[in-house]
């Protein structure tokens, strides 16, 4: 087994190979504006890190979201796109299941991310590997009383001190995280864990069509 992960659904563009036993390179970068121009160099260093070629991997993890829109895109596109190249399944995971995983916590807790617009993406678990809620998008004022008492991981948490007192890192997501959780899954038999690899976006983007718009057609 030799796992290619990545995840952009966050600031985060990161990436990591897993051999099935543990994680064997990864690297990474925190900047919101360059998921493109970023990912595929990042790739090609754990590649080389690892000295491994891109045909020795057997299948794809990535990273579905929530997140925003843009960024989302550039590492779903291309996890599809090595998916086709190679011939090899592409795993889709939530993208705030890695940083649960990450956090190693045992009992109850929270993650959340920036989602702008003074908002967070959030989900509850059980524990690090048992997500108990489906991910959704709110103001932290308006959950801060449902998850009072717990623990609340992510840069979410960490944006919003007031509403999560209880705020945690990581603050930003692990490919190599993803990356060990997909390959527990897989080993314990799990297909059904894993999402298609389509984009968890939960709200619309933030380009819009503009109101009132002519339709130029030709005579």
């Amino acid at each position: 087994m030799l796992l290619l992960a990545v995840d952009t659904a966050t600031p985060a563009v990161t990436v990591a190979l897993h051999d099935g036993a543990s994680v064997i390179a990864e690297a990474g970068q925190v900047d919101a504006r360059r998921h493109g121009e970023l990912l595929l160099p990042t790739v090609d260093r754990v590649l080389a890190e690892a000295g491994l070629k891109l045909d020795a991997v057997t299948a794809v993890v990535v990273g579905v979201g929530p997140g925003p829109y843009t960024g989302l895109r550039v590492g779903l596109a291309t996890a599809e796109t090595f998916g086709l190249v190679l011939g090899v399944p592409v795993h889709g995971l939530c993208t705030l299941d890695g940083l649960a995983y990450a956090s190693g916590l045992t009992g109850p807790f929270a993650v959340a991310t920036d989602a702008r617009r003074k908002e967070v993406y959030w989900a509850r678990y059980a524990d690090a590997r048992t997500r108990i809620s489906q991910p959704a998008v709110d103001r932290p004022a308006d959950i801060a009383e449902d998850l009072a008492g717990l623990p609340v991981v992510g840069s979410g948490a960490l944006l919003y001190p007031g509403a999560f007192p209880d705020a945690r890192g990581p603050e930003h997501q692990s490919a190599g995280a993803l990356a060990s959780l997909a390959a527990e899954k897989l080993a314990a038999g799990e297909p059904e864990a894993f999402l298609a690899p389509l984009p968890l976006y939960l709200r619309r983007p933030d380009a819009q069509v503009p109101k009132n718009y002519k339709v130029v057609t030709p005579k």
